[in-house]
C-alpha cells in the first residue's frame, strides 16, 4: 500500500482532522499532481482556515500551475490569517514568497 492510499484510508476514518488533507496534499504536489494538490488544500483548508502552511503550499502548487494571480491571492489571505494568529515564523516565509512573485 503506498503512502498515499494509507493518507486516503486514514482520511476515511477521520475526515475532520485538517492534517491528513494536507499530508494527501503534500503527496499529490510531490507526484506532480498540483490541481490534485489544490483540491486537498482547499479540504484542509475548509477545516482549519488557520493551517498556515497551507495556503504556502497551495500557492507553490498555483505556481507549478502558472497561476501567479491565484498564488498571490492565496499567499495574501494565508498572509492575513498568520498576522492575526501572530505566527511570526509563518508570516515571515508567507512574506518572503510573496516577494518572490514580485507581489
Amino acid at each position: 500500500m503506498s503512502r498515499l492510499d494509507r493518507l486516503m484510508t486514514l482520511h476515511e476514518t477521520d475526515p475532520a482532522d485538517a492534517d491528513v488533507p494536507y499530508m494527501i496534499a503534500q503527496e499529490r504536489a510531490k507526484l506532480g499532481d498540483h490541481a490534485g494538490a489544490l483540491e486537498w488544500y482547499d479540504a484542509c483548508l475548509k477545516s482549519d482556515p488557520s493551517y498556515h502552511y497551507a495556503y504556502y503550499h497551495k500557492a507553490r502548487s498555483q505556481e507549478a500551475l502558472e497561476d501567479g494571480d491565484g498564488a498571490r491571492a492565496t499567499l495574501e489571505t494565508g498572509l492575513g490569517v498568520a498576522k492575526r494568529d501572530q505566527n511570526a515564523k509563518a508570516t515571515g516565509e508567507i512574506q518572503s514568497f510573496l516577494g518572490e512573485l514580485g507581489a
